[in-house]
């Protein structure tokens, strides 16, 4: 029977090759679990491989790049103009609402 007819992804998502390479590397047998996606091992292999490997990369990353910083502090002056830009749209929604009913604006203090 195909793995289609049985329930199996025709195309594996990257965090379902990592369950089954986290359950390799748990000691589940190899060929077992071949057998149970309907993969060849030398796949689960491959997926194994390039676990590694992309792991290997991750922990070569050098946090005190310059370039790595400077897309950190953009990261975060981005989410900080979001976060200001979600709070504008909340009030305009808010003053909105309050016009449609009729309800008086509440006026805030200038700030000093």
């Amino acid at each position: 029977m195909s793995a289609k007819c049985r329930g199996q992804p025709r195309r594996w998502s990257a965090n379902r090759k990592a369950e089954i390479v986290v359950r390799l590397l748990k000691g589940e047998s190899l060929d077992a679990l071949s057998r149970e996606i309907e993969q060849p091992a030398s796949m689960l292999s491959r997926w194994r491989e390039e676990f590694f490997a992309g792991g290997a990369q991750m922990l070569k990353r050098h946090t005190d790049d310059p370039q790595t910083q400077a897309l950190e502090a953009e990261r975060e002056r981005l989410k900080a103009k979001v976060g200001e830009l979600t709070m504008a749209n909340e009030l305009l929604h808010e003053k909105i609402h309050r016009l449609e009913d009729n309800r008086p604006l509440v006026r805030r203090r200038l700030r000093q």
